[in-house]
């Protein structure tokens, strides 16, 4: 921020307003190792597969993207590996601090604690417990289950109320020196937070409503045509014993398709109601949705899905949904991403352009959040 009084020029850089506020630095700092540490747990399952199993690092990587490539070790499914990388990459937001990464933070402990309830309801099972007594890694894997708990409620107890209301963080970090700035950049800051609220977090929402739905009826259409009763879709998604195996950490598809439709529903209403702030939230989800749609992509590609004619009416619905989801996921991703479109990023603009008393725009150091 540049502000001259009399023949003086002041040039100290403005508060970082992507930036946490001081009274909430240890809540971030908390949640940030708590999710590391799930996340390490993780990964160190994701090394011993690739060391146990009889592939290369190089067919790991294929089978990120490849779901037909020879994959020598499932002890982690797609959707954990995306996990793991939202855990870490939301893990270094945190801990570094940034407002951008409390919500996305809080969806993650949501989504292991749905985890956690789910892996406690099917221990209750003597059967299940016994499978767990047989297995050589029965023990180890439990223990990284039994950590998600209290990541969990480690992140949702430390960022529930840590909340704060835009330029709050850069009052707190300048140490008071806010009362500095000129009304103008204040409402140019909420002018901005409003053009996030009312325009580009709505547009997001209704792409996840819209998601949310097709994916729920998708769902509800398939279990119809393979005979499955509601109630044992229901089981299969919140029993952990449903499945019978203990070696994988995967979860089930029930309990992934159930989940995601509602966090697809719920991220979708509090972004079109547009009452709080859950860019955070929206870009971690929408970033692991774009990643399994591309393996779904990559999945037509390899099967020469592409080059032969759509048969049926459920091909074709497939990859009209299919079609949707890239092009739904890739709009929330580069919405909740944009440097331009984001508030923090509109705000520090400001502060240091000619409404905050100087003349010259902030630098592009990726302090937006």
């Amino acid at each position: 921020m540049v502000m001259q009084d009399g023949g003086a020029v002041d040039v100290r850089p403005g508060a970082d307003p992507g930036r946490a506020a001081a009274g909430h630095e240890r809540a971030y700092r908390t949640a940030g190792t708590a999710l590391a540490v799930y996340g390490g747990a993780l990964t160190a399952w994701t090394v011993y597969g690739i060391v146990q199993g009889d592939g290369s690092v190089w067919d790991f990587f294929e089978g990120l993207f490849n779901p037909r490539a020879s994959f020598f070790m499932w002890t982690l499914g797609p959707g954990e590996w995306a996990l793991v990388v939202a855990l870490l990459a939301v893990a270094a937001g945190a801990l570094a601090l940034r407002r951008v990464a409390r919500t996305g933070a809080l969806l993650l402990g949501w989504v292991i604690l749905a985890q956690s309830a789910r892996e406690i309801v099917g221990l209750c099972h003597a059967g299940y417990r016994h499978v767990y007594a047989l297995e050589p890694l029965g023990g180890w894997v439990l223990a990284t289950r039994a950590l998600g708990l209290p990541t969990a409620l480690i992140v949702i107890v430390a960022l529930l109320r840590a909340t704060e209301r835009p330029g709050a963080a850069g009052a707190a970090a300048d140490g008071g020196e806010d009362d500095t700035r000129t009304e103008a950049t204040k409402r140019s800051c909420a002018d901005a937070d409003s053009w996030w609220r009312r325009r580009l977090s709505r547009i997001c929402g209704v792409l996840f409503l819209v998601m949310g739905a097709t994916r729920l009826v998708w769902a509800a259409w398939g279990t119809a045509e393979e005979h499955i009763g509601l109630a044992t879709y229901l089981r299969r998604a919140v029993d952990g014993s449903a499945t019978g195996d203990v070696v994988q950490l995967s979860q089930s598809g029930e309990f992934t398709t159930l989940s995601s439709v509602t966090v697809l529903l719920v991220l979708g209403v509090l972004a079109v109601r547009s009452n709080r702030d859950v860019r955070g939230a929206l870009l971690v989800f929408a970033a692991v949705e774009l990643y399994l749609t591309v393996r779904t992509v990559v999945l037509l590609t390899v099967t020469g899905f592409f080059g032969g004619p759509l048969v049926t009416g459920e091909s074709a619905a497939s990859l009209v949904i299919t079609a949707y989801e890239l092009a739904a996921t890739t709009s929330v991703v580069v919405l909740a991403t944009g440097r331009s479109f984001s508030a923090y990023g509109a705000y520090e603009s400001r502060v240091s352009g000619p409404y905050g008393g100087g003349n010259r725009r902030s630098s592009p150091d990726g302090r937006a959040g």
